[in-house]
């Protein structure tokens, strides 16, 4: 096992890695073995060239085949919380992607996280609802670190929940009437699950900060920018209170930050961010790495603090199409974390 005062944490968004036979989503989408060996050699040498620690992963359907990969790299340990779907009627063509996550150092614990029963009661009453993929809640003990909770999660995408179905008895208009009102619809309803998605995490977390004090880091796909309206609830400072004295103080204990910006304030510079999605000429980041103020090294109390971020892209901005052609559409989320001298 390495003891080092540095540990590097990574998110990985696989991009549907499923195993030939299997296909995902539809029966004609599948690798063959070359396409299938091509993805494998993507990951085994993003996990040997970036010698992360704890690499959290979405978008995988072949669990057993991701584990064995992680196990050749070094990573001795390595959990899921659920498993895909398959079609009943195509037992081989998968839904339903799940996240995973691989370690150097082994799980205390690890589980499913579950939505808050009482907040449901305010998000109209949805008793039935699930997350889109269930999140990893995950304890690991690091020598230097100590005691670390560990979040994985892969938010609703911005794909609309709704599905136009072409009426032939009605006109071309009327058809793109429908389609277009479904798509306004559809969309707002993927908003609403995320949001509740990001909501329930960050309950889960202060319910859970309010009883222990063992530092938090949040890593995943997050399907949407950090700061738009519908995620920034998890950035709690930008919750508002009534006027105390004490609200600052108190809610520092809660807040998530990005790691991007405490590694800006360790390094004092203002490099440009770099995108970690790209669709068609637009860019975003979608991935992220939050943490508690643990690694905060504003913080008084804090042992840690962010010395590297980096965020792996070769494969997104100058591909080789040999090599690069089937491994994510998404560029890798890495931090460094150190103990402050």
């Amino acid at each position: 096992m390495p003891h080092t005062h540095t540990l590097k944490f990574a998110s990985l968004n696989l991009l549907n890695y499923t195993a030939p036979p299997y296909s995902f989503y539809q029966q004609h989408e599948r690798y063959n073995n070359t396409q299938w060996q091509q993805k494998q050699q993507f990951v085994r040498d993003f996990l040997f060239d970036s010698k992360a620690d704890v690499v959290a992963f979405q978008e995988v359907f072949s669990a057993h085949a991701l584990e064995i990969q992680c196990k050749e790299a070094g990573y001795d340990y390595f959990e899921t919380v659920d498993c895909p779907s398959h079609d009943a009627l195509y037992p081989q063509v998968l839904f339903n992607p799940i996240v995973a996550i691989a370690s150097k150092y082994p799980f205390i614990c690890v589980e499913p996280l579950t939505p808050c029963p009482e907040l449901l009661e305010y998000l109209n009453n949805q008793s039935d609802f699930k997350f889109n993929r269930t999140p990893i809640k995950c304890f690991l003990n690091f020598p230097e670190f100590g005691e670390v909770c560990c979040y994985v999660v892969h938010f609703k995408s911005k794909r609309s929940l709704l599905n136009s179905v072409e009426d032939n008895s009605k006109t071309e208009e009327q058809n793109l009437l429908l389609q277009l009102k479904d798509q306004v619809a559809g969309r707002w309803a993927s908003s609403i699950q995320r949001g509740s998605e990001a909501a329930l995490l960050l309950i889960e977390i202060i319910n859970r900060r309010s009883q222990t004090d063992n530092p938090v880091i949040v890593m995943g796909d997050f399907n949407n920018e950090l700061h738009d309206g519908v995620l920034n609830h998890l950035i709690t400072d930008s919750l508002r209170f009534t006027a105390s004295r004490h609200s600052k103080a108190f809610t520092a204990k809660y807040a998530l930050q990005d790691s991007w910006q405490l590694y800006q304030r360790h390094v004092v510079t203002d490099n440009e961010r770099e995108a970690t999605h790209y669709f068609g000429s637009s860019s975003s980041v979608f991935d992220y790495i939050l943490l508690s103020r643990e690694f905060d090294a504003g913080f008084q109390g804090s042992f840690y603090e962010v010395i590297d971020y980096h965020t792996y892209d070769q494969h997104l901005i100058n591909p080789q199409f040999a090599y690069d052609d089937q491994s994510t559409d998404h560029g890798v989320v890495m931090v460094t974390l150190a103990l402050r001298s």
